[in-house]
C-alpha cells in the first residue's frame, strides 16, 4: 500500500472518528447549572474542549486504522467474504 493511500485512509478514519467522539462527555449550560446566554442554543455545549476531542479522535482513528491495516496485511476479511448475494 502506498504512503498516500495510507494517509488518505487514515484521514477518512479520523474524520469519521471526530463525529463519533464529539458528543462524548458534552454538558450543556443547564446541566452545569448555569443560565443559557441569549442567542445560544439550549443544546450548545457549555465548554468545548477541543484538545481533548482531537486527542480522543486521534487515538480512536489510530486504533481503527490499525485494525484496517492488519486486515489488509493478513487478509482476515476479504471482498469475497462480504458478498452475501452468492
Amino acid at each position: 500500500m502506498q504512503l498516500t493511500s495510507i494517509l488518505a485512509i487514515y484521514l477518512l478514519f479520523w474524520a469519521l472518528s471526530l463525529f463519533v467522539v464529539m458528543p462524548w462527555h458534552v454538558r450543556t449550560a443547564e446541566e452545569v447549572g448555569e443560565e443559557v446566554q441569549p442567542g445560544h442554543a439550549e443544546s450548545a455545549p457549555h465548554r468545548f474542549p477541543a484538545a481533548k476531542i482531537f486527542l480522543r479522535t486521534t487515538l480512536l482513528s489510530a486504533l481503527l486504522f490499525g485494525l484496517f491495516y492488519a486486515n489488509y496485511v493478513f487478509g482476515w476479511i476479504s471482498v469475497d467474504d462480504l458478498d452475501w448475494m452468492h
